[in-house]
């Protein structure tokens, strides 16, 4: 329904996201509205669309979706719009001595004589002009909104984009709409492509047909982990989004991809005799690593340093001995200048980097020790006993004008301070992070780098660790005797059985793995819900929340969206006095689990750290946190996440946040839960993996429960398809080795 009239008073506006909380003169009734408004001035004429809601703190409001500006025509309307502070420099007594002399005709002579005004008192000519170009701005900001509303574009995604192209923003729309999808964080080609065809750009625009193929790329490095694609496969996808016959348009296609090339949005290369399309950014991030870790790796030791004394006085003070194995990773790693430490749960990895650290404070050298999430790092303390960062906070995010040069206080220009850096968990990194930790390294500091080849790739583009281990330059240490194991403890045993392609153990007598075999998806769900409510918290004496569901899929009854419906219903119910919001198809209640979907630098933070108050910037994706307030006013809301740091979230902010009672397995990387539940269900065989499954299960620390049809499971552990992805890593790695000898040569 649509309501119309002045808005007599502003009770609440957030500046920041536009949410506004006012009440508007409607047929002489006052009506409180809420929602976004681009400016919001008392006296402002506008027409709303919405519908009247029943909030339970505040009572019947009007919320709208979408509203038209008009301006006030009565000349008390126009008197109080003007008195607003809507235009610097004009308060009551201005704004009454402009409406008194120009009446009726105030806002067409602001418009088009401003330099009218200068007839009126203590308006001088340079104010005068200043006041109408204010005003036809104004005028400008509101008239773009309501045109990008047309198309279902979001009040805040309409001022972002006005920020991008300011005045001109309805004009580089109505011409090429397409150009949102480059410019605009946010824009997809559905969104730009619905515009265009509303607007009638014909389907076999040159825009449209790069934006397509740019549409294309994109999804093969956000999706599928991709930093390039063969041209043929590039254009055969791009030719199902844009439902263009590539025959008939051969040379529109050649066209569009040419201008993608010299404008450098991609770069088009030859491998193996293919011709590959390439995002240039993601050839620099590959490039970056390449060069970097063979000319880390380059360093020569010409004296080998002897640590068999070393590593038996540690074995002495920690009651253990090595493996032979173990002994050689440790010398590797300090006599290399990039080494690889790989193996699964059990083989010592961490007693190893203990090691390492003890060995290099005996030589007084400096270290580092990073991992990619909050939990990993969290873990990394904890086991080590000294301080582990994720390798995002010790980059450190730039803010202010130091944002423009580049994302991190750290960076080429600026190197760590520090001889060895030892990363774990290094699976997940994926080629960006790892480009921008490489440019933070010191040139003759030692790089060691911990991880299980075997667990999934990293979520982001690339496949850093599988890459560096095949391109043969780089040392690597394989771990293969399992040591961390009790007799009565199955995970350990079970993960290595899984991961050589056998049927773990199913032995519901041990403490940590279980299997519950149900035969229907409904029951699968159900059991699930009934083990993290009731079950489990009865049987460990956890939480409920702090029992983590893993799902291999987003969708369907045991995916992470329908499971999270069902268990924010059981663990944290609606209440009348619990704050909650709609966000999309999601609701938020205080007390919910969450996490954050995507790497956002510019959401501030704040840690307590003993007395001392720490601030920074940055929540990353798979950070996991816990909603505490939830502002209805404003749209607000609070996260405290797991390693203590407490951010507000802006209401154009939140959709990055989802529940994470379930979280898929992808998402869990570098993470570890007490318990893991795991639904064994059927589905596509390209992603019910033996990968997946193995990932999945070295997630837990105390206890595995799985729940399903074992042959289900039996497929998964079978099921040794791992996806394809298209990078240049290795290549890279070879030819910037090569590049290097033939140097020292």
């Amino acid at each position: 329904m649509q309501i119309e009239g002045p808005i007599e008073e502003i009770i609440f506006r957030n500046e920041t996201n536009g949410y506004t909380v006012f009440i508007l003169d409607f047929k002489s009734t006052p009506v409180t509205c809420v929602g976004k408004l681009v400016s919001a001035n008392v006296g402002e004429n506008l027409a709303l669309e919405g519908e009247y809601v029943n909030n339970s703190r505040y009572g019947y409001q009007f919320s709208f979706s979408s509203y038209e500006v008009t301006l006030p025509t009565t000349l008390a309307g126009i008197e109080k719009y003007l008195a607003s502070g809507l235009i610097k420099g004009v308060g009551p007594v201005t704004a009454r001595n402009i409406v008194n002399h120009f009446k009726e005709q105030t806002f067409d002579i602001i418009e088009m004589s401003p330099s009218s005004l200068a007839e009126v008192k203590n308006i001088s000519l340079k104010k005068a002009l200043e006041i109408g170009d204010k005003f036809k701005e104004l005028k400008k900001v509101q008239n773009t909104v309501m045109f990008l509303q047309k198309y279902n574009i979001t009040t805040n995604m309409a001022l972002k984009i006005y920020e991008i192209y300011g005045g001109n923003t309805i004009d580089v729309v109505k011409n090429n709409p397409y150009r949102l999808v480059e410019d605009v964080d946010g824009i997809g080609f559905l969104t730009a492509d619905r515009i265009a065809q509303n607007i009638g750009i014909p389907k076999d625009s040159e825009y449209r047909v790069r934006a397509g193929i740019l549409h294309a790329l994109n999804n093969a490095v956000e999706k599928t982990g991709n930093t390039y694609l063969p041209k043929v496969m590039l254009l055969s996808q791009a030719e199902a989004i844009l439902e263009l016959e590539r025959n008939e348009h051969s040379e529109l296609y050649d066209n569009a991809l040419q201008g993608l090339t010299l404008d450098k949005t991609v770069i088009i290369n030859w491998k193996n005799n293919t011709e590959i399309v390439i995002p240039l950014k993601y050839y620099y991030y590959e490039i970056t690593v390449a060069q970097k870790l063979a000319l880390l790796n380059s360093t020569q030791v010409i004296e080998k340093q002897e640590v068999d004394d070393e590593i038996a006085f540690f074995e002495q003070k920690n009651h253990i001995v090595f493996h032979e194995e173990q002994k050689e990773a440790i010398k590797r790693a300090i006599n290399s200048g990039v080494s690889v430490i790989t193996g699964g749960p059990g083989t010592g990895k961490t007693t190893i980097i203990k090691c390492i650290i003890d060995i290099v404070k005996q030589n007084k050298k400096r270290f580092m020790l990073l991992a990619p999430t909050g939990r990993a790092s969290k873990r990394m303390s904890d086991s080590t006993g000294e301080e582990a960062k994720t390798i995002h906070r010790a980059l450190e995010v730039a803010s202010g004008d130091l944002a423009n040069i580049s994302r991190f206080v750290y960076n080429e220009n600026n190197n760590f301070k520090t001889d060895v850096v030892i990363v774990d968990e290094v699976s997940m990194v994926d080629v960006a992070l790892m480009s921008h930790l490489c440019k933070a390294l010191p040139r003759d500091c030692k790089l060691i780098l911990v991880g299980d080849k075997d667990q999934l790739p990293s979520v982001g583009a690339g496949n850093v660790l599988d890459d560096i281990i095949k391109s043969g330059i780089i040392t690597v240490t394989m771990l293969t005797k399992i040591y961390r194991q009790s007799d009565d403890s199955l995970i350990i045993t079970n993960a290595h059985l899984i991961n050589s392609g056998k049927m773990p153990l199913i032995d519901n007598s041990s403490k940590d793995f279980f299997f519950e075999e149900k035969t229907t998806i409904d029951s699968i769900k159900q059991s699930i819900v009934d083990l993290v409510v009731k079950r489990l918290p009865k049987f460990t004496g956890l939480d409920p929340i702090a029992i983590q569901v893993l799902a291999p899929l987003k969708a369907g009854v045991c995916g992470i969206d329908n499971l999270n419906r069902c268990l924010q219903e059981a663990i944290n119910p609606p209440s009348i006095s619990k704050m909650e919001l709609a966000v999309g198809n999601s609701i938020f209640r205080v007390g919910d689990k969450v996490m954050q979907t995507t790497n956002n630098y510019n959401l501030v933070w704040k840690k307590l750290n003993g007395f001392i108050e720490e601030e920074g910037e940055g929540v990353f994706n798979g950070d996991i946190g816990y909603i505490e307030l939830i502002d209805y006013q404003t749209g607000e809301v609070v996260v405290d996440f797991e390693d203590g740091r407490r951010c507000l979230y802006p209401r154009t902010d939140i959709s990055q946040l989802s529940l994470a009672y379930a979280i898929t397995i992808h998402k869990s990387q570098g993470s570890e839960f007490d318990v893991v539940i795991l639904p064994a269900i059927a589905g596509p065989s390209m992603i019910l993996t033996r990968n997946l499954i193995y990932t999945a299960v070295t997630r837990a620390k105390k206890m595995v429960v799985i729940v399903g049809e074992q042959k289900n499971l039996k497929r998964m552990v079978a099921n040794n398809y791992t996806v394809q992805r298209f990078t240049l890593l290795k290549d890279l790695l070879l030819s910037s080795d090569q590049k290097i000898k033939e140097l020292f040569e």
